[in-house]
């Protein structure tokens, strides 16, 4: 292990054997007495904890049910459950925080490699960056980094997503339109590999171009989990930075947030006032999202959930957080809700925006485990445009009535653009560097196979994308679709009838430097699910 401070959250002090740094002062170069050693712990279906490991997802849809778990504790302990399943011919997937929309984990797997209890976040003095642990959680990180050294990086608002699958696929939060991609950052990155003859080994691949395993680095900039190894850490820093003080390697958040969410209600939303809604909505972002922008503090999120029977229809949210700091930031917040509700009858509930500490508010108002869990299907689309009012109109159609019974619909668009469009389509795995907002459409149920509510959002979805085959074919409007958010009917011809791969979609020009790395890396295919990357033989 190398040289390490560690920034420990155990009682109050540091991991152990570690250093404590209690302030924000240049940290040691101690290297711990005692290296962090946890498992490995095989645990398969004869023990209790292998129910508890079954349901630790998002995505309650799919249930793994593997000959075992194998939850490890080091990069040594996965290249051994890696290799000795391998050897066996037991077909292996991974998992960090269980947070994938589809069955990549579970589908077919004989073993999993569970990364739940590879969770330190620390500042390696060795390489000049900050380390995480493949399961760490996003707020597991913001609160480590923080705390600690006053520095973030711009990743998501649920915050039990764990940084394993989040960071490899491009994440992106509430400060990406100031800061960019978490990708971006990626300074470095251990994967455990395997080769042709079945070794497992660890592999670390760095930014820098004269890196033999460099491509390997670049893959994991938005190439997507299950790709090509176990990732079990990456290292992350500013690529502008200067010098080794840890406090200026990660950009810093903004002293404090406003934060605001405006409701409407279905109750008096006439279809005028929902495409005057979205149209102003998609409109201001058109205007509003170039790189440097005042508004690149802003991040919001416009949550449209299907209309419920009774005396409560439900409605539309649009949880909000502004840059405090930004000059007349609360004069800008006022004119953004102004822009979107311009022609809008509908009654808007503006409550009184809340000015929070950045911590607290990044805390507060992130996802739980508990909100982000249930039975799902979703799928996703990147906007360089607004919708059209023709899209605006079936999203209308379809929200405005009630879901099947037991079941519920949402359209999530989400404030993107900003810095990550200043980075070239080609210089990370992140191929869509042009998009303004991103979708999410899902359809969620709480009993059965929810075969309604998958064929409820597999129709809107169609439908939206019916000029382009069913699918967001990148042209000036879209720009595909967003492997974080995975979804197997892009592979599917009676889903996609556009001609255009799945791979296009969410790799772009991307995807045959993409397979020429998959060959490199993973000969032998261990490393694979619906959606994975194909090597080009």
């Amino acid at each position: 292990m190398s040289q390490v401070t560690r920034r420990g959250f155990m009682g109050g002090a540091a991991a152990a054997g570690g250093t404590a740094v209690l302030g924000l002062g240049t940290p040691s170069n101690t290297k711990p007495s005692v290296a962090k050693e946890w498992g490995p712990v095989r645990i398969g279906p004869g023990d209790p904890r292998y129910a508890d490991l079954a349901v630790r997802r998002t995505n309650l849809r799919f249930i793994p049910r593997p000959e075992y778990f194998h939850v490890v504790g080091s990069a040594e302990q996965v290249e051994r459950a890696v290799e000795e399943a391998v050897k066996a011919g037991k077909r292996v997937t991974v998992r960090s925080g269980g947070h994938c929309y589809e069955n990549f984990v579970g589908d077919g797997a004989q073993v999993v490699i569970d990364m739940c209890e590879m969770s330190e976040v620390y500042f390696d003095d060795r390489r000049g960056a900050f380390a995480i642990e493949a399961g760490a959680t996003l707020m597991q990180v913001y609160r480590t980094l923080y705390l600690g050294w006053g520095v973030t990086i711009p990743g998501g608002q649920c915050g039990s997503v764990a940084a394993g699958g989040h960071i490899m696929g491009g994440g992106y939060g509430q400060h990406s339109r100031r800061l960019g991609s978490v990708v971006d950052y990626l300074h470095a990155v251990e994967v455990v590999v395997v080769d042709r003859s079945g070794r497992a080994r660890t592999v670390v691949a760095t930014r820098d171009p004269s890196d033999p395993n460099h491509d390997l680095w670049w893959a994991h900039t938005g190439g997507g989990g299950g790709n090509f190894g176990v990732v079990t850490r990456y290292w992350m820093r500013d690529p502008k930075a200067k010098g080794k003080d840890p406090r200026t390697l990660l950009p810093k958040p903004p002293p404090a947030l406003l934060v605001c969410a405006p409701a409407w209600s279905w109750g008096d939303m006439t279809r005028e006032s929902f495409t005057a809604l979205l149209r102003n909505h998609g409109e201001w972002h058109e205007r509003n999202s170039a790189p440097g922008t005042p508004y690149a503090g802003l991040w919001s999120a416009l949550i449209v959930q299907s209309r419920t029977p009774g005396a409560d229809p439900g409605g539309m949210i649009l949880p909000t957080m502004m840059d405090a700091s930004v000059p007349d930031a609360g004069r800008l917040l006022t004119e953004y809700f102004a822009a979107l509700t311009r022609g809008v009858t509908a009654k808007a509930v503006i409550p009184e925006a809340q000015r929070l500490p950045w911590y607290h508010a990044i805390s507060t108002e992130a996802l739980s485990s508990g909100q982000e869990s249930g039975r799902f299907k979703a799928k996703s689309a990147q906007l360089r445009r607004r919708f059209t009012d023709r899209q605006i109109g079936l999203a209308y159609d379809r929200l405005s009535v009630p879901a099947p019974a037991g079941s519920n619909g949402v359209l999530l668009l989400a404030s993107y653009g900003g810095q990550v469009n200043t980075v070239a389509p080609g210089a990370t795995a992140v191929a869509e560097r042009d998009s303004i907002l991103k979708a999410l459409f899902l359809g969620g149920w709480t009993e059965g196979d929810g075969a309604e509510s998958i064929a409820w959002v597999r129709r809107l979805y169609r439908e939206m994308y019916a000029d382009t085959g069913g699918v967001p074919v990148p042209n000036g409007a879209n720009g595909g679709a967003y492997i974080n958010y995975p979804d197997i009917d892009l592979a599917d011809p009676a889903w996609n009838t556009s001609g255009v791969p799945w791979s296009t979609l969410y790799y772009g020009g991307n995807y045959p430097r993409l397979q020429r790395v998959k060959a490199r890396w993973d000969p032998r295919g261990v490393f694979r699910h619906a959606l994975s990357v194909r090597a080009d033989r």
